[in-house]
């Protein structure tokens, strides 16, 4: 992955609003004194009167984005995923899901990837939230292609979408003609009989590199690309699980009620199949070079395949 273009997806979260913007001219976008963060000033140069900064108060923000989409707007309301998910959930619930309105929630900084900013502002648990709400769509994507493809999907879908951006710039791996991007339905990326591999957002690259080692020492990997937890695409899963019978899950989250809890659910109710979960396991990050967290934790190519070498033993 070392030769691929790397940019950051929440580059692409300011770059597709911006390019949006021209298309739907009641599309709004909301920021909470983070434009220059989360790169929505992208959006408010281009289009500064449908530009809001809202402040340091996100809460304010959730109602004003619920205020606007009553009134036929599309608004994107942005921040980083501690704040978006985590501060102002309440509001996401109450004003956001139990009216099932049309807002847009684009949170960048997820995960520990957020590095030297800490634990504070490490949100690990921002999909298990987000996933609790009825009627919220989570979408995670992988690389700039696929968060672009996100954010245009999102604007199209009818009701509230809860959008997942990253800080650190990671490879570029969907670039090709006949990519697809479809609220609900996962993408295999690469097939294999030994076992699964479901990852989503920027482990998606670094599964996909483990894959590739683990072929070497003649295990045959099978990668799924889940770029929408919620809902969820049950019936690929069901179909990996059968024909592979073994599923890793890895994400950048706990392992506690994001994609590993989702996958579990789906795979329990239709096809009980062994599944060993990767992720954040119920601890917080510290401070750090994100390159380095991601190492520690065992979110890299490297970890990902010491996991699963243990667990096949």
């Amino acid at each position: 992955m070392e030769n691929k273009k790397k940019i950051a997806t929440r580059e692409s979260y300011g770059n597709a609003l911006a390019e949006l913007g021209k298309k739907y001219e009641n599309l709004v976008v909301l920021d909470a004194d983070l434009a220059e963060a989360t790169k929505t000033s992208t959006f408010k140069k281009a289009f500064p009167e449908r530009h809001i900064d809202c402040g340091i108060a996100e809460c304010n923000m959730v109602g004003i984005a619920a205020g606007l989409a009553a009134t036929g707007k599309i608004p994107f309301a942005s921040s980083f995923a501690m704040f978006a998910a985590g501060r102002a959930f309440e509001q996401v619930r109450n004003a956001i899901g139990y009216p099932h309105l049309n807002v847009k929630i684009g949170a960048t900084h997820a995960g520990i990837s957020v590095g030297e900013d800490g634990a504070s502002h490490q949100c690990n648990e921002d999909i298990a939230l987000m996933r609790s709400i009825p009627g919220m769509v989570v979408l995670n994507p992988s690389d700039d292609v696929e968060a672009k493809a996100a954010v245009a999907a999102a604007c199209e879908h009818q009701g509230p979408v809860y959008l997942r951006f990253g800080r650190l710039a990671v490879p570029v791996i969907n670039d090709r003609p006949d990519y697809h991007f479809e609220i609900g339905k996962g993408v295999t990326l690469r097939e294999g009989d030994d076992l699964t591999i479901v990852a989503t957002g920027l482990c998606v690259s670094a599964s996909l590199e483990a894959a590739e080692e683990l072929a070497k020492e003649g295990v045959n990997a099978r990668v799924i690309n889940i770029h929408t937890i919620k809902p969820l695409d049950e019936e690929l899963l069901v179909k990996a699980a059968k024909e592979t019978k073994r599923i890793v899950t890895v994400e950048e989250h706990s392992v506690i009620g994001g994609l590993g809890s989702a996958v579990c659910e789906a795979l329990s109710d239709t096809v009980p199949t062994p599944v060993h979960r990767i992720g954040m396991k119920d601890t917080f990050g510290e401070s750090g070079p994100a390159v380095e967290l991601l190492h520690k934790y065992g979110l890299d190519a490297e970890g990902i395949c010491r996991e699963i070498r243990g667990w096949m033993k």
